[in-house]
């Protein structure tokens, strides 16, 4: 997806094994702010590993740079692997809780729009309603507009994750070769 006419500027999903440490977000969100990158969305989460967290990142910006961000992200001690995955196969998803305005007499309505999106009203109060969505930003930016006017009192979103379809996991030990599982330390690529 170019954005831009002819700029070469495109959209980059990148998706960064990180070690669950302190720190380790504000050096990659560092990285592209060092670099005069905007990050359009970044979402963090622990992974099924303890030890290791996931960073999201989505960026706007020439494929070279992004490449030369890649490599240097790969050289911070804490950082296990980081993948552009944005030339991958991959789902995305984003999470918002909206919380608009609904009278008694509109919320009828407000259910079938809710349904419509596939959707949550996860709290009802007498004049306004909470509503939890998930899927592409699309999806979420369609509800948005569409109970907009109500009159949206707050919005918040989780920024996108993403993970590349297969059964090819990015994992720490794809890169260690022969090595056997249970003796790869979880390092940086710095200490390999």
């Amino acid at each position: 997806m170019s954005t831009g006419g002819g700029t070469g500027r495109k959209r980059h999903v990148l998706s960064a094994l990180v070690q669950n440490q302190p720190g380790v977000l504000a050096h990659v969100s560092g990285m592209f702010a060092s670099r005069g990158f905007n990050i359009e969305s970044l979402a963090v989460g622990e992974t099924d590993d303890p030890h290791l967290s996931r960073i999201t990142v989505v960026v706007n910006g020439d494929d070279r740079l992004l490449e030369q961000i890649r490599k240097q992200l790969e050289k911070i001690v804490t950082v296990v692997k980081v993948q552009d995955i944005s030339r991958e196969d991959f789902v995305e998803r984003d999470l918002m809780l909206i919380k608009f305005d609904a009278q008694a007499e509109h919320l009828a309505e407000v259910k079938a729009l809710v349904d419509i999106y596939r959707g949550r009203i996860v709290d009802v109060g007498p004049e306004q309603v909470m509503v939890e969505i998930s899927g592409q930003e699309k999806k979420i930016e369609a509800f948005v507009d569409a109970v907009r006017p109500y009159g949206i009192r707050e919005l918040a979103r989780t920024g996108r994750i993403a993970l590349v379809r297969g059964s090819r996991p990015m994992r720490p030990e794809e890169d260690a070769g022969e090595t056997d599982a249970s003796e790869t330390a979880v390092v940086g690529h710095s200490h390999l």
